[in-house]
């Protein structure tokens, strides 16, 4: 009969051995022309590949190739490296929210040696016109999030990824749409979101001019800004108080807002060039008027993008990304969009 300690050893092994099997893995490869006389025809197919011995239950972000949404997931150069300029949409998407909803459509399930192609119109996200007639290399990003589902969290893996080389000549751009009239205040939406719409204005224009009359008289750190800006510097002040002015201004009962959108994992989006239209989407209708993650939160985190108020980006979502974030880099923490609207909303509160 085993001792104890040999049966103990032994499960231990058992264990081990177990864990070493269960390794997640991916492959993601990119495959499309070789060469196009129009940016149109740059149709990009992402496969992935569970190349590890567990299913995986992938988020479907919209900064990575899962998602058809014309973010900027893909890095593009040419030899000298040269590359398009991103026009596509930014987006408000709080992956924290979509794990709690728990949808199937969230997510991309994923068995052992199973496989998924999405394909992506490159043309809808890139502008190769200052860059010009080349040769690129087109590589997406590797980084992805699956759902643990022993925890119930988001673990982050990194996928072996290889990329694809295209040669672009031709038509370098394509219209993104014809521009909607100004006078055009709401399109595609029903009575009752524009009467939402309404007091979700009214709450970004409160927060605007509040986060504006607030750093106008404090000129100098508080736990407020540190929270969401990292630290305190006049000229990091000095920015932060120039986006608040510039979004102030643009009333946001003049604004735009497009309802079509039908994607239910997200809040809203722009395009940073399209100054003044914001398109809501699925999770916008469910949040709070006020509050983190709200209504108004949401288009002041969209007002934020734009190239005429504070180019913000996405580099982060959610309040913990963006208290991490103002912790370890405060430059970026200055240009992330959520950032702005938690530091707007100020919830909770903090002097």
């Amino acid at each position: 009969m085993l001792s104890s300690s040999v049966r103990s050893a032994l499960a231990s092994l058992v264990l081990a051995a177990v864990a070493v099997c269960a390794d997640p893995g991916l492959s993601l490869s990119l495959s499309g022309p070789s060469s196009v006389s129009s940016v149109s025809a740059l149709q990009i197919v992402a496969k992935l590949v569970n190349t590890g011995s567990v299913e995986l239950k992938l988020l479907k972000d919209p900064r990575t190739v899962l998602h058809t949404f014309e973010t900027d997931t893909f890095s593009i150069t040419d030899a000298a490296g040269n590359a398009p300029t991103f026009k596509g949409a930014l987006v408000k998407y709080v992956p924290e929210t979509v794990v709690a909803r728990n949808a199937e459509s969230s997510f991309t399930v994923l068995a052992p040696g199973a496989s998924i192609e999405i394909t992506h119109d490159l043309s809808k996200a890139y502008n190769f016109t200052t860059s010009g007639a080349a040769t690129y290399d087109i590589a997406a990003s590797n980084k992805l999030q699956y759902l643990d589902p022993a925890t119930n969290s988001l673990v982050t893996i990194f996928a072996d990824a290889a990329a694809h080389t295209a040669s672009v000549s031709g038509e370098l751009a394509v219209a993104r749409r014809s521009s909607l009239g100004k006078r055009i205040a709401y399109q595609s939406c029903s009575t009752s979101e524009k009467s939402t719409l309404v007091s979700a204005a009214a709450a970004a224009q409160t927060y605007a001019n509040n986060a504006k009359s607030y750093l106008t008289t404090t000129t100098a750190t508080t736990t407020r800004f540190v929270t969401w800006f990292g630290t305190f510097t006049t000229a990091h002040h000095t920015t932060i108080l120039s986006h608040y002015t510039k979004m102030a201004a643009a009333t946001y009962s003049a604004y735009t807002f497009d309802c079509s959108c039908t994607d239910d994992d997200t809040y809203a989006y722009v395009y940073p060039d399209e100054f003044g239209t914001i398109y809501l989407c699925g999770v916008f209708w469910d949040a709070p008027l006020t509050g983190t993650d709200s209504q108004g939160g949401t288009l002041i985190h969209e007002s934020s993008h734009f190239d005429v108020t504070a180019e913000t980006q996405d580099y982060v979502y959610g309040q913990t990304a963006a208290k991490s974030l103002a912790k370890s880099n405060s430059a970026e923490a200055i240009e992330n969009a959520d950032n702005h609207e938690y530091f707007a909303e100020n919830n909770p509160s903090q002097a």
